[in-house]
């Protein structure tokens, strides 16, 4: 594992894994799920993959480590996880087609491990993901041109636009690496962990108009 999938890994843990359990705290005590929300995210920040280590080591000391492919655990993950960190909180059709997008997109996604060994209907999927993909970059170009002029000076729009370029680039790759993967079908592992970069990107953009914007 290089240092990037471990910083990855760390991040969907966030969005994931602690992300859904801090949400339930809320409903019981706000004040600690707050405080444990920035101290986890300060430290992940401070200390890219510290999410990943704690899991793996909770995972070892469980042994249940060589039992557990994480990759394809967080892509499954990723496709049924929707917390209030990654949803956008305005109720203007623009706001709710992006983030129905993103949904539809990471559900699709999530499902890959589950069906990537039967090729017709992984080829459907793979159909159902570049269809999302576009709707999906047609949802934030909305959001875009939407912004109103104090958002494009203070560099919000921009921002946004460099969130959508690394999508992009992201989708190519996963597309790239979809090719090598029917050339070589002991390279799944490859797919699932560029299925997770586009997941984490969806919810970079999901963050980024819930902070900038909303």
């Amino acid at each position: 594992m290089t240092m990037g999938d471990k910083n990855l890994y760390g991040k969907l843990i966030v969005d994931v894994v602690i992300g859904p359990v801090l949400e339930k705290l809320e409903k019981k005590d706000i004040s600690a799920a707050q405080t444990l929300r920035s101290a986890i995210s300060k430290a992940e920040r401070r200390m890219p993959g510290l999410s990943y280590d704690l899991v793996r080591h909770l995972l070892m000391r469980a042994e249940l480590l060589e039992k557990t492919d994480l990759c394809r655990t967080l892509l499954r993950l990723g496709g049924q996880t929707e917390t209030e960190d990654i949803r956008i909180p305005r109720s203007e059709p623009t706001f709710k087609e992006l983030n129905t997008c993103a949904v539809d997109l990471k559900r699709i996604l999530g499902r890959i491990p589950d069906q990537i060994s039967d090729r017709k209907q992984f080829l459907e999927t793979i159909k159902e993901i570049a269809s999302s993909i576009k709707t999906l970059l047609d949802a934030v170009n909305k959001v875009i041109g939407e912004m109103p002029p104090h958002m494009t000076e203070n560099g919000t729009r921009q921002v946004l636009e460099d969130r959508k370029k690394e999508f992009v680039r992201y989708s190519k790759k996963f597309s790239n690496t979809l090719k090598e993967y029917f050339r070589d079908n002991t390279l799944s592992q490859s797919v699932f962990l560029s299925a997770n970069h586009l997941v984490h990107q969806t919810n970079l953009i999901l963050k980024t108009v819930r902070q900038d914007v909303c």
